[in-house]
């Protein structure tokens, strides 16, 4: 996860890419680095590799359950960045499917729901 090629692959996935071709082409990428990456992915669960079922030659990548569950991490990292780096929202903007609004900050929230800020967490052991 912790290298570029890993995050503008996890974010064309989460655009909809599923073809190694479609990935290759996006994001300029070498075919053995994407090959690489996409395996890594497959090998830890993140995506699923699969053949289309018009034509079985032909091979897609879709992200799993554990895939989409780094959505809020990416969203987290790009709003970040756009706060505190390009000082401006990036484009295309990320929205709502229902109303086509931009959808919130990422927050850390608490148990009922409250946005919780500097000073108001800690860690502590449960039992």
């Amino acid at each position: 996860m912790g290298e570029r090629w890993a995050f503008l692959i996890l974010r064309a996935a989460f655009n909809g890419l599923q073809h190694f071709e479609e990935f290759q082409q996006e994001l300029g990428i070498a075919r053995n680095i994407l090959a690489n990456r996409l395996a890594r992915f497959v090998a830890h669960g993140i995506m699923e590799r699969g053949a289309v079922p018009e034509d079985r030659r032909k091979v897609v990548y879709r992200l799993t359950d554990k895939g989409w569950a780094l959505l809020p991490t990416m969203v987290a990292l790009r709003q970040w960045g756009e706060r505190w780096e390009t000082g401006c929202p990036a484009s295309p903007v990320l929205v709502d499917v229902r109303d086509g609004r931009p959808i919130r900050p990422v927050a850390v929230l608490s148990h009922d729901g409250r946005a919780l800020g500097q000073g108001e967490l800690h860690w502590a052991l449960l039992e």
